[in-house]
């Protein structure tokens, strides 16, 4: 996934108390979506904070820029990612590119 991908979508996801394991089931859901209506998708993953185990970080790899927008733009993409959002007191967004490897 990682040596393919030139774009990242990625998310800071702070879960409501009590819900971290629908989250976790929805967020799946949500990916596993994208992976099948998703031209251009590489792969995801959510990482969980060991400190503060309601604390996520996803990252989304793309192959390019206009395939991670048009997923974004997608009607579908804002009712699943509604259903995910609601599960959060906070989340924030971003689109990356990669900038340098090692």
């Amino acid at each position: 996934m990682l040596q393919e991908s030139t774009h990242w979508s990625s998310g800071n996801w702070q879960v409501k108390e009590g819900h971290a394991d629908e989250f976790v089931e929805l967020w799946q859901e949500f990916l596993t979506w994208t992976k099948d209506a998703s031209e251009g998708f590489l792969g995801a993953r959510l990482i969980r904070d060991l400190r503060s185990p309601d604390h996520f970080v996803s990252f989304a790899a793309w192959q390019d820029l206009d395939s991670m927008r048009a997923w974004q733009g997608s009607p579908e993409f804002a009712e699943r990612f509604k259903a995910v959002h609601a599960l959060c007191d906070d989340m924030q967004s971003g689109g990356y590119e990669v900038a340098c490897e090692i």
